[in-house]
Order: C-alpha cells, then structure tokens, then sequence
C-alpha cells in the first residue's frame, strides 16, 4: 500500500477525480514539452460524460489556457473511466503524447509508468494483514502507521486538519447560491445558526455536524480549497465529524491528528482492494468510503479496540452498498451536499454500535471491501458518475433539461 499523505490532498473543488486529478495531468505533461506550442487533450468516459459541469475543462486550462480539448463519450474498453489522451505540438506536429488515468481521490497513472506516489511503503494488502500485525506486536494502529510511515507523517496530517478547519469556517460565514445553474442555495449558515423548538443534545449534535459537512461541501461545490477524504466529492465527511469533536467535544488537536491517521489508513486499505472513484465504482466508492473512514477514525480517538475499530468501519461501509453516482447536471450539488451530512451522522452512529455488538459481527471489512468492488463493477455504467442515471436522469425528465 502506498503512504495515506496519497489519500488525503489540499486542493480546488469540485471533484478530485475530475478536477484536481486533470490539473495534476495537465501540470505534469506540460512540464515535460516546454518546447510545445500547442496542446490537446481528449477526455473519455466520465470524464466526458459530465462535461464541464465537473470543471475538467476549466482545471486543465488553468495550466495550459490553449489547450484544444475533446469530449469522447464512448466508454468501451477504456482502461479506466477517467482516461485521459495528451498530446504536445509544434509546428502542427506532434512531438509527444500520454495516456494518463484519473484513479480518485486527485491521483493519476501514467500507462506504462510508475511514480514516486505509486511507491509501496505498506507491506500488508489488506485490514487483516494489519490487524494481525498490531496484535504480533502489541501496538494501536496509530503505533503501526507512525512506524511504517515515521512521525513526520504527523507534520503533513496537521496541514491537512487545519485546511479541513479554514473549509469549515469559510462554508459557515458564506451565503448565496451555488455556481453552476442550479440555483442550490448555500446551507450551512443556516443549519449552524437555526435551533429547533426544545432541541435536545442528540438533534444539536446532528445539526452541527450536519452545518460541518454542508460546509465543506458547498466550498467544493464552489470550487474553493477543500482536501480530499478521500475525495472532493465526499470531502465534508471527515472534517463534520472531526470539527465537531474538537469544537464541540474539546478533543486536542494531537488526538484529531492521530485518529486521521487512522481513517486515512482504512481509506489506503480502500483504494488498495477496491476503489475511491465514483466514475469506477459509484458513490459507495466516495460516501461508503468517507463514512468508513470517519467511522474508524473517531473509534480509534475513544480508544476503542481494534475489533471495533474494524467494525465500525465494516459497518459504515456495507450500509453504503451499492449507493449510486447521479449527480444532477453533472455537479457536485445534488444529491452530493446532502450525503456528506448522513454520511458523518452515520460515522457516529456505526460507532455507537460497535462499543456493543462487535462480538457478534459474522462479515470482515476486508470481505466488505470486497463486495464493494464487485457491487461497483456489476453496477450499469450510467450510475457511475455520467449524470446519465438515477436522479440525475430523472430530474432532467421532470423539468425537461431546464436548469431549476
């Protein structure tokens, strides 16, 4: 498994698969022809499919402005279904060109290449290799990842938590409508501020939590800073239900540090067997992941063992099976905000579980994660990220394509 700095990227919104991973694309095949004085790329796939309502052609103009760009909507045979065709010019000759793989969460895969991020630190494959690793040696899972990875890691983990506390703060104070057309008023403020009549503690919590995700994920909607957690698209997870511990709860910022360690190793275990990508998998890859993530990172901060630690992530990501990707008119929006908030209410409520029934679980996460997969690859294409299923489709049917 490569290093969880890989899972967790500071960059703009609103998808990491369709606008970070094509940024980080552009940036690296410019970089290699200075000479060039044209540029083309065609985009296949998911990537077509959502067109500009993801932002592709606008992150990879912000690197290369000139650049021709072609959308090919067929997907048959695709290596994968954010592919990329690059190609440099000069003179009207083509003088160099790659294939390049948008893999989720803003990584990319040259064909016929490996990079420094794609390096192996992890000798384990799988939770179970680690589990059994930590039990061999007695140490937490916070003790397993510092060790394989060095306490410099924490340095990098403190970077990624205080971009993930400025995407709060700057999601609470804004107002407005969304980009894009759909008219989505922003959320969060309200939320935040709005008390229900008598609201009890578990309603003030939910709410909270909820403002959080909205948050962050309306300043990816907005193509503002967010981190990928595992991606833009669920990027509100993580930070709703870590921002509402250390706020509200008053947990030290080395405890928040310590349990994104953990959530960013269950989301490495993720990506290793299955996938993080929307347009490969749907939104079980995106949701089930973050909430899987979260889940297990807020177990490991209460201290809790790691078999419950393993089954509150187990348990966040198989209720998440089989959640498509439909995302209306190709944004980030809808249904997209909303998740990220059920999704960091689910965290907490997968853990309340696992502090009572761990002992009785019949299924693994390594044997979820499996399942996962196989759910994304049987999955029809048009739930997969191409605004071409689902609620997507039906509300164009509703309001005959208008923009509402």
């Amino acid at each position: 498994m490569r290093s969880i700095r890989s899972i967790y990227k500071i960059g703009n919104g609103p998808s990491s698969s369709h606008t970070v991973g094509p940024y980080n694309a552009a940036k690296l095949f410019r970089k290699r022809y200075p000479e060039a004085d044209g540029f083309s790329v065609t985009l296949y796939g998911s990537l077509a499919y959502t067109g500009e309502g993801h932002g592709t052609g606008k992150a990879i103009r912000s690197v290369i402005p000139d650049v021709e760009i072609l959308f090919r909507m067929e997907s048959d045979n695709l290596p994968h279904p954010n592919t990329m065709d690059f190609r440099a010019l000069k003179d009207g000759n083509v003088i160099g060109s790659a294939r390049i793989f948008s893999i989720g969460g803003g990584s990319i895969r040259v064909e016929g290449e490996v990079s420094d991020e794609a390096r192996e630190i992890y000798p384990q494959k799988n939770f179970t290799e680690i589990l059994d690793e930590c039990r061999k040696d007695g140490i937490s899972l916070t003790e397993f990842i510092y060790r394989t990875e060095s306490e410099s890691l924490k340095d990098y983990l403190r970077e990624v938590w205080e971009a993930m506390q400025r995407s709060v703060q700057s999601g609470l104070s804004a107002t407005g409508i969304l980009p894009g057309g759909l008219e989505v008023s922003r959320k969060a403020k309200i939320l935040y501020e709005k008390r229900c009549y008598n609201e009890d503690a578990i309603i003030t919590q939910n709410r909270l939590m909820s403002a959080y995700a909205f948050a962050v994920s309306e300043e990816n909607a907005c193509e503002h800073v967010v981190v990928t957690a595992p991606t833009c698209g669920s990027c509100g997870v993580i930070p709703a239900v870590m921002y509402y511990l250390s706020r509200d709860r008053g947990i030290p910022d080395d405890e928040i540090i310590d349990a994104l360690a953990v959530a960013g190793l269950i989301g490495n275990v993720i990506r290793t067997n299955a996938s993080i990508s929307g347009a490969e998998c749907g939104c079980q890859a995106e949701i089930g992941s973050a909430c899987s993530m979260a889940a297990g990172g807020y177990a490991s901060l209460l201290r809790m063992s790691l078999e419950q630690i393993e089954y509150a992530a187990e348990v966040a990501m198989e209720h998440n099976l089989g959640l498509t990707c439909d995302p209306v008119k190709g944004l980030v929006q809808i249904p997209c905000i909303e998740r990220n908030s059920v999704a960091a209410m689910r965290a907490f409520s997968c853990v309340n579980l696992a502090h009572f029934l761990t002992e009785t679980r019949k299924v693994s996460f390594d044997e979820v994660i499996a399942t996962m997969y196989q759910t994304g690859k049987d999955m029809n294409e048009k739930y997969r990220e191409t605004s071409h299923g689902g609620l997507a489709a039906m509300y164009d049917r509703k309001h005959g394509g208008e923009q509402n």
